[in-house]
């Protein structure tokens, strides 16, 4: 294991230390049985993350089917959750003001910087995949975040500790939604479910229509996300059964084309209720009259975004 895998290990223990404290919570603000099964979710959960690539397979795939076991009993999402008082929260705005969002740019400027800057600090032959770089920027970003929080808001780490687990036992059981649907994802790529696509719609897109296979490609990637909720899943499996031999084999630039390609399926995340932490949880925190509520507001800007992604493929990938 080379230094960059290494650090980025510790910011996988960090996540299976914050689960594991929600566990604890759980356990101790749980008044039923139900509490052994809520906190056992969350220990299982920490264990995957600090514990899981050194375990045989086997063992994680037991342990994951135990988290859905767990869920489909519904003993998750029903801690007594410690909200923050109206009072306190109201004090803390009008002190704070405008200089909350401070963090939040840092950790998405921040983010674009570490993941330009350290494959530059990395040794070429250790051969570190883009994506472990990734990971490890939005850990430091995430971390600079946190401490320009603190700083502004004057708050202890324990504080820290206590939100990001109060955090995730409101989020429960969807908060590991993202995962299962990638890993859906692959499983979907490895069975040939691209190839099947492929095969299907090579009687529909017309020989040599570039358009058509943009279409079909912006199209694909938000229907997928909204039957999985998740963009990352579809991404694979549109890709090889669309992307490729019906718009890169047309000349499209692979770089543009897939981006987009991306955030088209963005546009079907907006659209679907299996995308839970985005658009079912804040529906809930905000008590609105229906679960469907925020995906309602959204599909107006979701279906122009799709539009527009067709448009810019189209000019600028060719």
């Amino acid at each position: 294991m080379n230094f960059w895998t290494l650090f980025l290990e510790i910011w996988y223990i960090y996540i299976g230390l914050i689960f594991i404290v929600s566990g604890i919570d759980a356990f101790k603000n749980v008044d039923d049985n139900r509490k052994y099964g809520a906190s056992l979710f969350w220990f299982i959960l920490a264990f995957l993350f600090m514990v899981g690539p050194y375990v045989p397979k086997e063992v994680n795939g037991f342990l994951v089917l135990g988290l859905g076991v767990l869920s489909a009993f519904k003993v998750v999402n029903i801690s007594k959750i410690e909200m923050i008082p109206d009072r306190f929260r109201q004090t803390s705005s009008d002190r704070i003001g405008l200089a909350i969002f401070i963090p939040s740019l840092i950790i998405a400027l921040g983010a674009v910087i570490f993941s330009m800057v350290l494959p530059g600090l990395a040794d070429p032959a250790l051969k570190v995949s883009d994506s472990v770089f990734g990971y490890i920027a939005i850990g430091l970003s995430a971390f600079c975040g946190l401490i320009a929080a603190l700083i502004i808001t004057k708050a202890g780490p324990q504080d820290a500790v206590k939100d990001a687990s109060r955090l995730m036992r409101t989020m429960g059981s969807f908060s590991i939604l993202p995962q299962l649907l990638a890993g859906l994802g692959a499983i979907f790529t490895s069975a040939g479910v691209g190839q099947l696509i492929s095969t299907l719609m090579s009687n529909v897109i017309p020989n040599g229509s570039a358009l058509a296979g943009v279409i079909a490609y912006c199209v694909g990637m938000a229907i997928f996300t909204i039957i999985m909720g998740n963009a990352f899943a579809a991404f694979a499996v549109i890709t090889v059964g669309i992307g490729i031999p019906f718009v890169f084999s047309q000349g499209a630039d692979p770089v543009i084309a897939g981006a987009l390609a991306m955030t088209a399926g963005f546009c079907g995340t907006l659209l679907t209720p299996m995308a839970a932490n985005f658009n079912l949880l804040p529906a809930t925190l905000l008590e609105t009259k229906s679960q469907y509520t925020v995906i309602k507001y959204q599909a107006p800007f979701a279906i122009a975004l799709l539009i527009a992604h067709i448009v810019l493929m189209y000019f600028l990938a060719f």
